[in-house]
Formats: C-alpha cells, sequence, structure tokens
C-alpha cells in the first residue's frame, strides 16, 4: 500500500519542464485575460438567475463575495505552488509533489469532472444565447435542432446541435496552437468585460428598489429542476448560493494549468492568479446587484410568467424593461463570451491529461505532441468529441453543481498540500509566499469543505460515484503503470 503514497521529487518537476514541448507564448496580461475568459461567463451570464431564483434571491451580491473569499485563500495557495513548480496540470501537480499519488488521483479525478462538467454546461448555455441571437436577425432554428432528446417535448429526433459545432470549431481552434487560441481569447474577453460594464453602468439607470426589499428574503422551500425541494432564501440561502454558483471562479484555476506555456511562470502565473479572482469578483457583484435590481428574483421561476428569463437572465432584464436594443447588446456579448469560456476550460483540462499522462496514471495517448504545432493533440481532439456529443444530447441543471463540487474539493487540497510541502521543505525558494500560512489554510480547508456539504444531495450522490468510478480505475490502470512505481520509465519519457 505505501505504493499509493509515492511522492513525485521536485527534480522529476524539473526535468520535465526542461524537456516541455510545449510553446512558451503566454504572459502575465495574457495569463490574466485566460483566468478573466474563464470566470466571466458562466457565472454573470448563466447562474445569475439560478442563484437568485433557487437560492439567495436579491442577496446573490453576498453569495458571490462569500465564494469570492472562499477563492481568495485557495488562490493564495495556488500562486504558491504555482510559483514553485510551474507545470501543466494544475492541482494533481501540486498534491503529486506533496501528498502523494493516491491524492493526486483524486484531485485529477476531480478536475477531469470540474473541466468537462463546465465545458458541457457553457455548451449548452451557448447554444441558447445564439439560438437567441439568430432571433435577432429574424432566423428560427426549429426546436428539433436546438434541444437534447431528454427535454425535447415534440415527437422524432432532436439535438442541440449549436452546442455540437461550437465545441468542435473551439477543439480545431485548440488543436491549431496555443498563441493562436490566446490571441482569440484576449480579443474576446476585452469585448466581454466591456458588455460587462455596459451592463452594470446602463443597468443601474433602471433598477428598482423595491426589488430589493426585502434584500435577504425569508427561508422557504423551492423545486429544483430534478424534482427536488430544497430550502432557499435566509442566510441558507445565501450560503447554498454560495455553494451553487461557486463552479464560475474556476479560472483561476485554469491560469495555473497553463504554467508549462508562460514565459516567465514563476512570477506571472501568481500575479494572473490573484489579478483575475479580483477583476472578476467585483464584476460578478457589481452585475449581480443591477440584474436583482432590475427584475424581481421571483420572475426567474421556469414555470412562471418569464420562462426563458432563467435561460439567459441578463438579456432578459433589459428586455423586460423594455430596451430590446441593450438586450440584443449583450445576447451578442454573451455568445461571443462563452465562446472564451469553453475554450480555456478545455484548454485547461487537456493539460491535466497531459501532466497525469506524463507521470502514467493515464494512457501515454493524452501527452502526445503534435510536432508542427506543439499541442496535446490527441488528447483535445478526444475531450472535444464527448463534451461534443454529450453537450449535444444531454440537459445540463445539476452538473453546476458537480462542478462545483470538484473546484472546492480540488481548492481544499491545495491549501493542506502547501501547508505540508512548507513544513517539509522549508528552505525550497518560493518566489511568492503565502502570507499568514497558518490562518489562511485553515481558513481555505474549513470554507470549501462547509461549501462542499450545501451542494444538492443528488449532485454530491453523483460526484461521490464519480469518485469510485476514479478510485476502480486508478487500481486498474494508474497504479500498474505509474512511473513512480517503475522510475526506470522517467529516462524513457
Amino acid at each position: 500500500m505505501s505504493k499509493i503514497w509515492a511522492k513525485k521529487p521536485l527534480s522529476a518537476y524539473e526535468a520535465d519542464i526542461k524537456k516541455s514541448e510545449l510553446k512558451k507564448v503566454l504572459g502575465k496580461w495574457s495569463l490574466t485575460a485566460i483566468g478573466v475568459g474563464a470566470i466571466i461567463g458562466g457565472g454573470i451570464f448563466v447562474l445569475t438567475g439560478t442563484g437568485a431564483y433557487y437560492h439567495a434571491g436579491p442577496a446573490l451580491a453576498l453569495s458571490f463575495i462569500i465564494a469570492g473569499i472562499a477563492c481568495v485563500f485557495a488562490a493564495l495557495c495556488y500562486a504558491e505552488f504555482s510559483s514553485v513548480l510551474p507545470v501543466e496540470g494544475s492541482a494533481y501537480s501540486y498534491a503529486y509533489g506533496t501528498i502523494g499519488e493516491i491524492f493526486a488521483w483524486g484531485l485529477g479525478w476531480c478536475l477531469i469532472l470540474e473541466y468537462a462538467m463546465a465545458c458541457m454546461a457553457v455548451a449548452v448555455s451557448w447554444s441558447g444565447y445564439f439560438t437567441k441571437f439568430l432571433k435577432i436577425f429574424g432566423v428560427h432554428l426549429p426546436a428539433y435542432l436546438t434541444t437534447d432528446p431528454i427535454s425535447y417535448t415534440g415527437q422524432g429526433f432532436s439535438i442541440n446541435l449549436p452546442a455540437l459545432i461550437i465545441v468542435l470549431l473551439i477543439t480545431a481552434l485548440l488543436v491549431k496552437g496555443t498563441r493562436e487560441a490566446a490571441k482569440t481569447n484576449n480579443i474576446i474577453v476585452i469585448l466581454k468585460t466591456s458588455a460587462v460594464l455596459f451592463v452594470i453602468i446602463t443597468g443601474a439607470f433602471y433598477i428598482v428598489s423595491d426589488n430589493w426589499i426585502p434584500f435577504i428574503p425569508e427561508s422557504s422551500k423551492v423545486m429544483h429542476p430534478d424534482g427536488m425541494m430544497e430550502n432557499a432564501y435566509g442566510v441558507q440561502g445565501i450560503i447554498s448560493g454560495a455553494a451553487a454558483i461557486f463552479f464560475s471562479y474556476i479560472g483561476f484555476d485554469a491560469v495555473s494549468t497553463q504554467a508549462g506555456e508562460a514565459i516567465n511562470p514563476k512570477k506571472d502565473v501568481p500575479f494572473a492568479i490573484i489579478a483575475s479572482l479580483l477583476i472578476c469578483t467585483v464584476l460578478y457583484v457589481g452585475v449581480s446587484l443591477v440584474l436583482s435590481g432590475m427584475m424581481n428574483y421571483q420572475d426567474f421561476d421556469p414555470a412562471g410568467k418569464f420562462p426563458e428569463a432563467i435561460k439567459a437572465p441578463v438579456a432578459y432584464a433589459f428586455e423586460i424593461r423594455g430596451k430590446h436594443w441593450a438586450s440584443n447588446v449583450i445576447t451578442i456579448a454573451a455568445t461571443l463570451g462563452l465562446i472564451s469560456v469553453i475554450m480555456v476550460m478545455m484548454m485547461g483540462q487537456s493539460r491535466i491529461f497531459m501532466g497525469m499522462s506524463k507521470d502514467g496514471l493515464i494512457p501515454k495517448f493524452f501527452s502526445e505532441v503534435h510536432p508542427k504545432t506543439k499541442t496535446p493533440y490527441k488528447g483535445i481532439l478526444l475531450l472535444g468529441a464527448v463534451v461534443a456529443l454529450v453537450a449535444s444530447l444531454t440537459p445540463i441543471s445539476t452538473l453546476a453543481d458537480m462542478t462545483s463540487f470538484g473546484t472546492l474539493f480540488a481548492f481544499a487540497m491545495v491549501c493542506i498540500a502547501v501547508w505540508i510541502l512548507r513544513r517539509k521543505q522549508p528552505s525550497l525558494e518560493r518566489p511568492f509566499k503565502v502570507p499568514y500560512i497558518h490562518f489562511v489554510v485553515f481558513c481555505g480547508v474549513f470554507i470549501n469543505i462547509f461549501l462542499i456539504l450545501k451542494l444538492s444531495k443528488t449532485a454530491l450522490l453523483l460526484s461521490v460515484i464519480w469518485l469510485i468510478l476514479g478510485i476502480i480505475v486508478y487500481f486498474s490502470y494508474g497504479i500498474k503503470n505509474s512511473k513512480m512505481n517503475n522510475p526506470n520509465q522517467y529516462s524513457d519519457n
């Protein structure tokens, strides 16, 4: 059993960095844009409606603040680790070098859940905004081409074709090269951030203060899409809202997966992690306050008088106020903006695959780099095919909670890992050090585990099943092919 606790030595990471075939093309602002590109999207354009109606009401802004605070502790720990271990793989790599292989596998397995589910959920959401975008120009796609088979109420075949196509197009772009993807992402981030500022500034003129009264509604039960009655509103609703929208913050985590392609990773990655988190937290709070002021949180009820509002909450808030031109601007921005979220999530997922593959825990297939574009093209192609297929055929409801489970679990373990490394190797060079390490680690672990317990029962059950499946895969394949258990393989890779 000692094999499962094997740690990958730091010297092995240094060797991986030297032998890496990935292009070093990302500066600190490109890395920050990657973080902002991932964070801004799902939370603002998609989850603000569900967070307000199913959880916190107008107090959703407090949920974003709580989630942001939880992220700050994890972000500081990510920043220290990324300055010590600037390699692809993110939390997986950090745990492998400090806690042991079994913990690293668990983290990697959770990150696969986190990024894949996030890609699927955002792809389906993009499809909704794209359909609304086409309606601006009088183009109406038939329901059987924009609806998954489970949700389709008509007769015959149906598929969410826009979700399928956008994932395949992004897959092709990522295979072409990181520089091209980063340039595209930078442009989209500028447009998207401008649109968010437009929402905050313009929306402020159409706030109805009565919609904020009461700011924290009394506790009650609300039926969720899975048919379960869950507690909502009040203090408990604010906390459950923070847990539910937490996956919106996984962008800064995505920054750390790109360390292998950063020009100066030991300085630029920590900067980008913290900068992207702070920028987006401010934007999230601003948008949630404006949105809840423009539109009563109860109007997001999918069974109410505005059934489509919960799918595109920001755009519908302006439309309901009679500002169709503004709604069109938001629809266009969301259609473009969600593309960058899918792009960054898929990019991060492929790099996690690459890190695990280099260590032998999953097949070598995932770490094979294209000789010309220098991207892990086989892993990207497989990931794109799976995400595209599932997104086109599956309704995404409680999967946001499953994504949050993977995120929160990873954050808690990174906090623990950075504390262990600080104790075991205090003299290790750290270009960035977490201040007040004991306080930060305690708060990071406590808040993240607490939020996990506030996720829906359905999501927790499905996430546990996913972890059990991961244990089966590890003991049937990973442990047998692990390079830590076959040291001679380091010389072969």
